[in-house]
């Protein structure tokens, strides 16, 4: 094994770097001998892994000896009250005679990058971009994510025909292109300057930008292709009947293949009908004096999304207690990636603590929730990618949540199969099981956050949003007694657990669906 000499020094002084890194810890892992007595010589490279230690063990044994009322309980568990808004996306209507649709003006195709959620988004634009140009929409095409390096099309996710059945009185949606089209494939826009392709749409772009833009392009070829595709239709100033018809995408459409959905479905039965348990972490499942308690919870589960990993831990410039040598590590990573081009890392932890930009460590949400009152027979499911810190990291949260499950402690590998190993499939999974659960946290912001936020506020389910800005001076507070803690904490989410809030200017539709696509009940 040799490292190109030429190759390596054409890189810049960080990426040098990050490639050295990788081939020691290379052959470390294939010769754990090699380095002997001097592997202490490389602190940064092999103490990345040591496990990092519990942040606030202030809390901690506080949270871990809680005890929780009846009330506090039914408070919990309880669904939330009618808010007088209900969907209004014109679901249903006549099945039997299509609308006649106007004679099309050509083919649109655009070409999504990003993960599921960001791609669902990107598909809910093309819809709207299509109606506002009397397109015809060409099944959108799925571009590797260069993260999650998941080649997953359009049609291994989401129902085809379900979609096209769905819009078929909205748009003309075809499967491929005709033959005299084939031409236009992702490979031909990559290799050249191509007439048919747009590639100037600007982000949040209004409706009249694609008329006087895009529609000349589309009436003189027939064609057009549109890429970059992600955010590039506004969410102000559009007709009612395009942003309904976003929502009916988003919310009615877009339903995962029928695989996707007998795997979640399986996994929900055994969140809510598990097998009888007599006893959790040493002590005895059911106490005297708590069968009230047990009885709220029962059939009940909460979804836990915990995105914590390396790219996240890296951008966010917070310190997770991993010590100097994690901090390093995050470090040359974000330099390594993003060429040193993260604003939050010229603020200190304190400073981002306290403005609430520091993600959740999964300690730190299983504390809130501990807090919040959910108690060690909650029935927690963890819907989440790959941990940064593996078990380690998670470590607290198992202790204080015991029967804490996710997709490979609730199924077998044979049942799991045909999603395995695809990023795109797996978060169906993860978003199916979110929507039925009774309730639904995340601990960072981000893309499936605000998808099932969304989501969930549509149909009126609790969904907590942590106070990121209390929690952040919070845990800053090294003092606090737990009691203190868990008042303030629940003080502060009364009013995040789902209520309505209306959109604002700029906000997205997909994560805000009220008053756009709600009626008034």
């Amino acid at each position: 094994m040799k490292l190109q000499y030429d190759n390596f020094h054409s890189h810049s002084q960080p990426q040098r770097l990050a490639l050295a890194s990788a081939f020691l810890l290379l052959l470390s892992a294939l010769s754990p001998n090699l380095f002997g007595p001097l592997s202490g010589a490389f602190p940064s490279l092999f103490s990345e892994w040591n496990a990092p230690k519990p942040m606030h063990l202030h809390l901690l044994n506080g949270a871990l000896e809680r005890h929780t009322s009846v009330q506090q309980q039914k408070n919990l568990w309880s669904p939330l009250a009618n808010q007088g808004w209900r969907p209004c996306l014109d679901f249903e209507g006549p099945r039997d005679v299509p609308l006649s649709l106007k004679k099309s003006n050509g083919y649109i195709q655009v070409f999504l990058d990003g993960g599921l959620n960001q791609q669902k988004m990107g598909i809910c634009d093309a819809v709207a971009v299509a109606k506002i140009l009397n397109a015809t929409l060409v099944i959108p095409h799925l571009d590797v994510n260069p993260v999650w390096q998941d080649s997953s099309s359009f049609a291994e996710i989401f129902d085809v025909d379900h979609f096209i059945d769905v819009l078929r009185n909205e748009i003309s949606v075809v499967k491929e292109l005709p033959s005299y089209f084939s031409w236009s494939t992702r490979e031909y826009y990559a290799t050249g300057i191509r007439a048919t392709r747009i590639k100037t749409a600007p982000v949040h772009a209004s409706a009249d930008w694609y008329l006087e833009n895009v529609l000349p392009l589309l009436q003189s070829y027939g064609i057009v292709a549109i890429a970059p595709f992600s955010h590039r239709l506004t969410f102000n100033d559009l007709p009612v009947n395009i942003q309904r018809l976003r929502c009916k995408v988003n919310f009615k459409a877009l339903d995962f293949v029928p695989h996707i959905k007998e795997l979640g479905e399986t996994l929900v039965q055994r969140l809510r009908h598990p097998p009888t348990k007599n006893q959790v972490s040493g002590t005895e499942y059911l106490q005297e004096g708590n069968n009230e308690i047990k009885k709220q919870g029962d059939g009940k589960y909460v979804v836990l999304h915990l995105r914590f990993d390396k790219d996240m831990a890296a951008h966010s410039a917070c310190d997770f207690g991993g010590g100097k040598a994690e901090k390093l590590a995050l470090a040359k990573y974000r330099q390594v990636i993003w060429q040193g081009r993260v604003l939050n890392s010229q603020f200190t932890d304190e400073e981002l603590r306290n403005k609430g930009r520091c993600p959740l460590t999964p300690e730190e949400i299983g504390l809130l929730l501990a807090a919040l009152g959910f108690s060690n027979r909650t029935r927690l499911y963890l819907a989440s990618h790959k941990v940064y810190g593996g078990e380690a990291r998670i470590s607290t949260l198992c202790k204080l949540f015991p029967l804490m499950e996710d997709k490979k402690s609730l199924s077998s590998a044979d049942e799991r199969s045909k999603v395995e190993g695809k990023a795109s499939l797996l978060a169906a999974v993860d978003y199916y099981v979110s929507m039925h659960s009774d309730i639904f946290i995340s601990a960072s912001p981000g893309n499936m956050h605000n998808a099932l936020v969304g989501h969930r506020a549509l149909l009126n389910m609790k969904t907590i949003r942590p106070n990121m800005g209390l929690l952040g001076q919070l845990f800053l507070n090294k003092t606090m007694e737990w009691p203190e803690f868990q008042q303030a904490v629940v003080d502060g989410h009364k009013n995040r657990q789902g209520q309505i809030r209306l959109r604002k200017e700029k906000q997205s539709i997909y994560t805000y669906p009220a008053p756009d696509c709600m009626c008034s009940a």
